[in-house]
């Protein structure tokens, strides 16, 4: 399966109520992960590269590069979308440039008027080469590759504007945080959830994914959420399972132990195990 822009699908998501994962990859074990889990559960599926793990892992060519190649790899044959994850305007410029199949240009912390026109200006470049544009209304809280949000809710009449310069999913602030949610965190937004479905029919995006209750997650998706993005959870499977490893002293004790290809296996499953998880909680369709 060749890689896809996801209009149609995250469009069939929002219509039939469900939600396609939006998963992170940090590198060669994460991507094998996700890929993995899509294949077994035979659903589309979102792989995205931040900014920064772009930079670490040497680039948006190679990050795309070692996408497609790990597909034709492992024979993968469901639906994948490649997309930059929060994105500023030089790294969605430079995601189409390469070949990336979708973009999300982030411009919440710019002036509105300074983020609806360039929000313009990458529609224009991506659609002309048949790539998808998610946009940013409001703010998700929490800290993503520097850039910090309070988590202001968004604002109706912004995204609307958004929405009408062709953007094919546009991310909402409705009182989601990135990374781990606090304890006095008061949980998502609905009534403005409401208000945007209601004043827009694009596929809507929830990030922040991670630590959200189920129930809360899957009421937003019955509401218009189409795409859920997760990464903090994934990252912190993958740490326990390492952690455990080396606590159990399998990288010490057992025949080569040590070998990064076993050390990184519990935390790979870890992944996996998680992306399925995730899979069903969004409700997911097969196309197998």
């Amino acid at each position: 399966m060749s890689l896809v822009n996801g209009n149609e699908i995250f469009a069939e998501a929002r219509k039939g109520h469900y939600a396609v994962g939006a998963f992170n990859t940090n590198n060669l074990e994460w991507t094998r992960a996700i890929l993995g889990a899509a294949q077994e559960k035979g659903t589309p599926v979102l792989i995205q590269t931040s900014m920064g793990a772009a930079k670490y892992m040497g680039g948006y060519e190679l990050c795309l590069n070692l996408v497609q190649q790990t597909i034709k790899s492992m024979n993968i044959t469901v639906p994948v979308i490649m997309h930059l994850d929060h994105g500023n305007y030089e790294a969605a410029k430079e995601c189409i440039e390469v070949g990336y199949n979708s973009v999300m240009f982030d411009g919440h912390d710019l002036p509105f008027a300074e983020n609806l026109e360039k929000t313009k200006e990458i529609v224009k470049l991506a659609h002309a080469k048949g790539m998808s544009v998610e946009a940013e209304v409001g703010s998700i809280g929490g800290e993503e590759d520097g850039v910090i949000g309070e988590g202001e809710l968004a604002n109706v009449e912004e995204a609307k504007q958004l929405n009408a310069t062709g953007v094919d999913y546009l991310a909402c602030g409705i009182g989601n945080i990135h990374g781990q949610y606090p304890d006095n965190w008061t949980g998502l937004k609905f009534e403005r959830l409401q208000e945007l479905a209601d004043a827009i029919s694009t596929p809507l995006v929830l990030h922040g994914g991670s630590g959200i209750p189920k129930d809360q997650i899957q009421k937003a998706i019955s509401m218009g959420i189409a795409k859920v993005n997760v990464n903090t959870e994934c990252q912190m499977a993958f740490a326990k399972a390492t952690r455990k490893y080396i606590e159990e002293g399998h990288d010490q004790n057992d025949i080569k132990g040590y070998d990064p290809r076993k050390l990184l296996a519990p935390g790979t499953k870890a992944i996996e195990d998680i992306v399925k998880s995730r899979i069903d909680w969004f409700g997911t369709p097969s196309v197998k």
